[in-house]
């Protein structure tokens, strides 16, 4: 069998950074909810770790976003107390081919993310972007 993976977040703002993924990935932002409501009512969370988003309760430190179809990684955001100091030591590469790259950076670059720097020194060019929160990663 082979596993699932998850892609895992440390962040500022889950859910800041679940809806930018999601825009990034074409992905949907998980709903959560009725579960949430449901953990708060039979006691398993305080109300406390909620918060309201979008007009219905959500986990304060967490969200997610999902394919819509379920072939590719999950992303999974949790809030950190501490920001990023140093070079991510594991990125994401955006492969969306030589001829729609500009214009994916275009499209990324209107949602908030920066670019970090381009090269063309291992192959095709490659920008070297930073969401949000300063995360890099790279389109192709």
């Amino acid at each position: 069998m082979v596993p699932k993976m998850q892609v895992a977040m440390d962040t500022a703002d889950p859910h800041a950074q679940a809806r930018f993924w999601a825009a990034v990935m074409h992905y949907d932002v998980e709903q959560h909810g009725p579960l949430v409501e449901q953990l708060v009512a039979d006691g398993l969370m305080p109300y406390e770790d909620t918060i309201e988003l979008d007009g219905q309760r959500a986990f304060r430190d967490v969200a997610a976003c999902s394919d819509p179809a379920g072939a590719a990684p999950r992303f999974f955001f949790q809030r950190v107390p501490e920001g990023k100091t140093a070079k991510n030591r594991l990125h994401l590469d955006i492969q969306v081919g030589p001829e729609r790259a500009p214009v994916e950076v275009e499209r990324l670059q209107a949602l908030g993310a920066t670019i970090a720097w381009v090269t063309s020194d291992r192959g095709p060019t490659t920008t070297t972007m930073r969401d949000p929160e300063g995360n890099e990663f790279c389109v192709s």
